[in-house]
């Protein structure tokens, strides 16, 4: 038998080749879709296969090569706290400790780079395509990490600048991977499960800090010998001394593996359909690369005949508007569009600044468990408390709300757990900052707990969400970038200028007298984000059609216009009055 039987068709008709195989197991879906000749019904039914397709292991792949990069990026950017603190010991002897404003600068480093591959590799994504910009940034991710594990002091070159350089460039590829796993996964995800398959890639976070800790842990316990000699900090110098630095290189270095892992899979995952149909309008590669996901291959297997009569035909007909600058402004212009990436972008900032604040009580926090570096006989117990609280802290709520946020967000709905946790974290922080030096260390540990739960069971999740899902495909990547550049630009508000205020008036019995105003300034900020809630809309249980349908050219009187010099208005009904079955 042959392997490939092309279906009859009238000469001036063009029909797709029929493939072979197919079983109970594998359905051969392009095979559905051969007698349908016009492009955009064929699109709309190849794009109900992903999204009325029952879960399976191939979305449980998706969530797994996706969530592995924000496992890594999560990894990469908690450990700086516990980076900072060994360099301290390693390279200002003596001190043991680094100045102020080197341990600000590392640790906004990467929050600069961040927003820099937030904004490129989002709008890259639109114009060049999700398939070739994944897995680039987290080789970038992979060539930083080793560049830092690497990196030493010289007459020439100081150790800190060279950190630094390292981390912005690590940022670059950590900030590319916000927008482009969360459009992969939501363009590929069934309409049911969407919401809890981009909850799951990003709770990948808490296990990417969870992870941080242990590795942590685990290299002090195999170096705590060594360690044991030294009282504190200030004296470890001699094995002590090249403990830590051993320490701190496995610790960065380690961050490489994940991504290592996740990297094949990243650069042979088949291109989006949605985004074949939409944007290349590519329309036989779209039928083809829907099956090969569903299968777990790479690519489809393509006739190059029938794929350029089928792409001719598409932009002549197919009713999607082409992307370019012209339409970028059209689409934005319109209040409603304009005021949803407003909402989505200011929701993050807002969260962010308050997000990275929080992480001020950290010392207060160890010290009630018991795990403050204060209370350490030696630089063993020293870095076994901070490895420790690390654990205890992340535990605590974080890891909990991201996966209540997994359980519930395709039951509750993205807006009200946005909007019910920026309005229970108004509160909290209200409490914390009115009340800071009367409430007592172990109602503000409960409340740490409570905020932690009610970020991550709230804006830090749908915040994510969201711009993944309510944009157009032509533009989804560049909308989620441009998002989430806003948020790091908030934590490097929240860290760099908010923070620094907790300081002023400080003496030496009170060094942060300013910690109450600046709980309360991050109270305003968590309300401002209750209204810029508000600008969002919900995305629960639609299509991502019918959500850019909403705002689009249907919506408001701007129909594409076909070459034929039709405007294309009987498939824009054809199509909405079947996106509503």
């Amino acid at each position: 038998m042959a392997d490939f039987e092309e279906t009859p068709a009238p000469s001036s008709t063009v029909y797709a080749k029929k493939t072979a195989g197919g079983n109970n197991a594998y359905h051969n879906f392009h095979n559905d879709f051969l007698h349908i000749q016009d492009p955009n019904e064929r699109r709309r039914l190849a794009l109900a296969e992903i999204d009325k397709a029952p879960f399976g292991w191939y979305h449980v792949r998706a969530v797994v090569v996706a969530g592995v990069g924000f496992f890594t990026d999560s990894y990469d950017i908690f450990v700086v706290s516990l980076l900072t603190v060994m360099l301290g010991i390693v390279y200002f002897p003596g001190k043991g400790s680094m100045p102020t404003n080197s341990d600000t600068a590392i640790k906004l480093a990467t929050s600069a780079g961040t927003v820099v591959g937030q904004l490129g590799f989002g709008a890259l994504a639109d114009v060049l395509g999700r398939k070739r910009m994944y897995g680039l940034e987290l080789i970038v991710i992979i060539f930083a990490t080793l560049g830092q594990a690497l990196s030493a002091n010289s007459p020439s070159i100081n150790i800190v600048g060279l950190i630094i350089f390292w981390r912005v460039i690590m940022g670059i590829g950590i900030g590319g991977d916000y927008p482009l796993s969360s459009i992969i996964t939501s363009e590929f995800a069934t309409t049911k499960w969407r919401g809890a398959m981009m909850g799951a890639v990003f709770a990948m976070q808490g296990l990417g800090q969870l992870t941080g800790a242990f590795v942590m842990l685990f290299v002090t316990l195999g170096f705590k010998h060594s360690l044991t000699g030294a009282s504190k900090p200030a004296t470890c110098t001699g094995g002590c001394s090249e403990a830590i630095d051993k320490m701190w290189r496995i610790v960065i270095g380690f961050g490489a593996v994940p991504g290592c892992i996740a990297l094949y899979y990243r650069l042979t995952i088949p291109e989006t359909p949605r985004y074949t149909f939409d944007v290349t309008r590519d329309v036989e590669k779209a039928d083809e690369d829907i099956k090969a996901y569903i299968h777990g291959k790479h690519d489809g297997n393509l006739d190059e005949l029938s794929r350029v009569a089928a792409q001719k035909q598409a932009e002549e007909k197919l009713a999607v508007p082409k992307a370019g600058w012209a339409d970028f402004m059209r689409h934005y212009r319109i209040p409603k569009n304009g005021l949803l990436l407003a909402g989505t972008a200011l929701s993050w900032c807002f969260l962010d600044i308050a997000y990275y604040g929080l992480s001020l009580n950290n010392a207060t926090i160890l010290e009630v468990i018991g795990y403050s570096t204060a209370n350490a006989n030696n630089v063993y117990e020293f870095m076994y408390n901070t490895a420790v609280g690390n654990l205890i802290i992340v535990l605590a709520g974080a890891v909990p709300g991201y996966w209540v946020t997994v359980a519930t967000v395709d039951r509750i709905g993205r807006k009200p757990i946005q909007f019910g946790g920026f309005a229970i974290l108004t509160i909290l922080f209200i409490v914390m900052g009115f009340a800071y030096n009367h409430i007592s260390s172990n109602g503000l540990l409960a409340i740490y707990v409570l905020a932690q739960f009610f970020f991550n069971f709230g804006p830090n999740a749908t915040t994510f969400i969201i711009p993944g899902e309510c944009f157009p495909t032509r533009y989804r990547s560049t909308s989620h970038g441009i998002s989430a550049a806003s948020g790091k630009i908030g934590s490097i508000i929240g860290q760099g200028a908010i923070a620094p205020l907790r300081t002023r008036h400080a003496t030496a019995k009170n060094k942060n007298p300013w910690m109450d105003h600046v709980l309360e300034i991050y109270a305003l900020f968590m309300l401002l984000g209750c209204f810029s809630t508000l600008l969002v809309k919900e995305t629960k249980g639609k299509t991502l059609e019918e959500l850019a349908a909403d705002d689009d050219y249907a919506a408001h009187g701007v129909p594409a216009t076909a070459s034929d010099g039709s405007n294309g208005e009987g498939v824009l009904e054809k199509r909405a009055g079947a996106d509503s079955v």
